[in-house]
């Protein structure tokens, strides 16, 4: 059985679980650009798809879904905790608290949609890239980054823009903003790519890791991350 001491995946899960909570805390900030109107988190939330990309790409679907908890934990902490320092009093001289607890109520409310699509488009985006390198043999690594990227992106904007700013937003803006959010998740997957492949394919060398998902069970209530040998191969990494 192979288990793994990969050399990197500590800091692709590090940098994954950091984008989520750092997506979701600007989420609470709506920009607008050429007509289009979108949330802060949109620019930064698709990295936390090319990262789950390039973990299961190479280090499997079991370690991107670690990924997946990680990150879901740390999203848990930061509500819990920004919700637990509001409730405390600040000093008289500090004028600033209403603003920052406003934010943090907002904050709450955009993180709690973004953990129940989180659950719903994450796992789905992850079993999309292990299910499409098995029937591809490992080939046509950026259309199945992007393929996955646009299926998951669509489950995950729906219902995170219908849980964070339904009765907020006008149904028809909602509407617009639903498809801008989608549209620049898969814009900004589609600029990333020269980035994402290429560090998909050194990884593989510099880990000596190649790992196929022929055996595993598509579970996301396990953190198993044992491979067999078998799995590795790293030999059809050109591909």
């Amino acid at each position: 059985m192979i288990r793994m001491q990969p050399r990197v995946l500590w800091f692709l899960m590090l940098s994954y679980s950091m984008a989520l909570v750092f997506a979701n805390w600007f989420a609470a900030r709506l920009i607008t650009f050429n007509g289009f109107t979108t949330d802060g988190g949109t620019l930064l939330f698709p990295l936390t798809f090319i990262i789950t990309d390039m973990i299961t790409e190479v280090y499997g679907y079991k370690h991107a879904r670690r990924a997946i908890w990680a990150g879901f934990l740390f999203n848990v902490l930061f509500l819990a905790y920004g919700h637990l320092i509001s409730l405390f009093p600040s000093p008289d001289y500090y004028q600033s608290t209403s603003g920052f607890d406003q934010v943090i109520s907002v904050s709450g409310r955009i993180v709690l949609a973004s953990l129940v699509s989180y659950l719903c488009a994450e796992p789905l985006n992850i079993y999309l890239v292990a299910k499409m390198k098995i029937w591809s043999e490992g080939r046509k690594m950026a259309l199945r980054f992007v393929l996955s990227t646009a299926v998951s992106a669509a489950i995950d904007t729906t219902i995170f823009c219908s849980l964070a700013f339904g009765g907020i937003v006008p149904m028809n803006e909602l509407i617009m903003f639903m498809v801008t959010m989608w549209g620049l998740k898969v814009v900004i997957e589609v600029i990333g790519l020269p980035f994402s492949v290429r560090l998909a394919k050194y990884l593989k060398k510099y880990e000596q890791l190649d790992i196929y998902d022929n055996h595993t069970e598509f579970t996301l209530l396990s953190l198993d991350g044992a491979y067999s040998s078998s799995a590795n191969h790293i030999v059809d990494s050109s591909k």
